[in-house]
């Protein structure tokens, strides 16, 4: 069996365990100590067990980098939403946005600055334009996609 866990680097422990679950009801799957797999398929490494893993300096590794992003789904996304409104803590790369081609999407630092996006799963779009009237061509011109596509992701 092959795992494909992106690993990020926390300062403090708990305070991102914290997040994670707070925020996306995220649990730990595995506890080793310093480092923790979420559900979600995301592991949590301490900085300092991470430094000794790369033979640095904990001063080296830097947080709060515009070069990736964890990416997540909900599918109720207005209720996600709503919820992540009334989190006063909640740092903002950027409010809820509608890309070009439908889907809603947020994008927010978690405590160490990692961008964390949140976004509505291209089925709950479709479903969403279906909803508004639109036909499965309709739907395919909007999202940019072909009607084939489009009509797979409303059977979904």
């Amino acid at each position: 069996m092959t795992y494909k866990n992106p690993l990020i680097a926390v300062a403090d422990m708990q305070k991102g365990l914290d997040f994670y679950h707070r925020v996306l009801g995220l649990t730990v799957e595995q506890d080793f100590g310093t480092n923790q797999v979420l559900t979600g398929g995301v592991s949590l490494q301490t900085l300092e067990s991470w430094a000794g893993f790369l033979g640095c300096d904990e001063r080296d590794i830097r947080f709060g980098g515009k070069s990736a992003e964890l990416y997540f789904e909900e599918t109720d996304f207005d209720a996600f939403a709503a919820r992540l409104a009334a989190m006063e803590d909640i740092s903002y790369v950027h409010p809820v946005i509608e890309h070009r081609w439908g889907q809603r999407a947020v994008r927010i630092y978690d405590p160490d600055r990692h961008i964390i996006e949140i976004g509505e799963p291209l089925p709950a779009v479709a479903r969403r334009f279906a909803g508004q009237g639109m036909d499965v061509e309709q739907i395919a011109r909007r999202m940019d996609v072909g009607a084939d596509f489009a009509a797979r992701l409303l059977a979904e």
